[in-house]
């Protein structure tokens, strides 16, 4: 086949980023003993027997001298929350070794901790690679955290969730007869926010709130001294509305106070008594979704995290922001 009569670079890049990978950290020393690493996302697997690396460094890289003295290097793939981390390898001009505390490696390049994967290898071939430098390395040790790795698609950081080996189903089909099914997206959500709201309310129900009371001591643990028309505002989203019996009762159990200000205009506050208490609250909050994500993968709730909070954010009528600065 040949070759377009104008080929777009940028065009090209852009086709390349559509190809998912990892993202990783290579490092190795100079030879003065100086710490040196960057991060590239151009790492494959070349063979397992015997087992061999390879990635790939610009030319004009200021790196690229260490890295084609020196026989050892090692490399990291970053886990999901290493975000920040390859942002500092990917910067030019700093200490991008500051404050971190390398492990031992079997070899003199730097060993970073924390990432999904290590190996670390010896140069066994150099390749030119046009404006690039190929190098193939023999994989001396590895290991394998089982962290959700850090994702690059189209020149963006993404997160791994994945995918069922066969289709996930809650139940039978329904009969044809009938548009509602388990895929609507209305439905799953419902149905797993009450699943795991009815966890709540059964370990709240020995603390002697309801759910409403929970998400008015939860908002004043945030964002105390707020008027009724306030705390409205902050629990809109739930189609609850919040009334004066309601604070009454958590003022009767000594959770919150009223204060009026010079306009007399009344004000709740939380008592030592109700913080104590809605920090008791959030911990059964916590250990309901702790014993959710034992059952998930950590990157599937990463990035379910990450698809509520664009959900959010695509449907929020305008409520206020529970946490800006006031």
């Amino acid at each position: 086949m040949n070759a377009p009569a104008t080929f777009d670079p940028q065009a090209f890049r852009a086709a390349l980023g559509t190809f998912t990978t990892g993202v990783t950290i290579i490092t190795t020393r100079s030879a003065d003993g100086e710490p040196i690493g960057i991060t590239a996302n151009s790492f494959n697997s070349v063979s397992l027997n015997p087992p061999l690396v390879l990635w790939s460094l610009a030319k004009n890289a200021r790196s690229l001298p260490a890295f084609s003295s020196e026989k050892y290097w090692n490399v990291h793939v970053l886990a999901a929350e290493q975000e920040a981390l390859s942002g500092r390898f990917a910067a030019q001009g700093s200490d991008k070794f500051a404050g971190v505390e390398l492990d031992d490696g079997i070899g003199p390049a730097p060993l970073l901790p924390g990432c999904t994967a290590r190996f670390q290898c010896r140069t066994a071939f150099q390749y030119e690679g046009g404006d690039h430098v190929i190098f193939v390395g023999e994989v001396l040790a590895f290991d394998n955290s089982g962290h959700a790795p850090l994702v690059f698609q189209s020149g963006q950081y993404a997160l791994a969730a994945r995918k069922p080996r066969t289709e996930l189903r809650l139940a039978a089909p329904p009969p044809p007869e009938c548009s509602y099914t388990e895929d609507l997206l209305g439905y799953l959500l419902g149905r797993a926010h009450y699943q795991m709201l009815d966890t709540l309310r059964r370990l709240l129900s020995g603390q002697q709130l309801d759910e409403q009371q929970f998400f008015i001591l939860s908002i004043l643990c945030i964002r105390d001294n707020l008027t009724l028309d306030e705390i409205n505002g902050f629990v809109g989203y739930t189609g609850l509305k919040v009334g004066a019996e309601t604070l009454q009762a958590l003022q009767q159990q000594d959770l919150i106070a009223c204060e009026q200000n010079a306009a007399g205009t009344e004000r709740y506050v939380m008592t030592a008594a109700g913080r104590e208490a809605s920090l008791h609250q959030i911990a059964l909050a916590k250990a309901v979704e702790s014993e959710v994500a034992d059952k998930l993968d950590a990157g599937d709730v990463m990035a379910l995290k990450v698809l509520l909070k664009r959900l959010v954010a695509a449907t929020d009528p305008g409520l206020p922001d529970l946490w800006a600065a006031r």
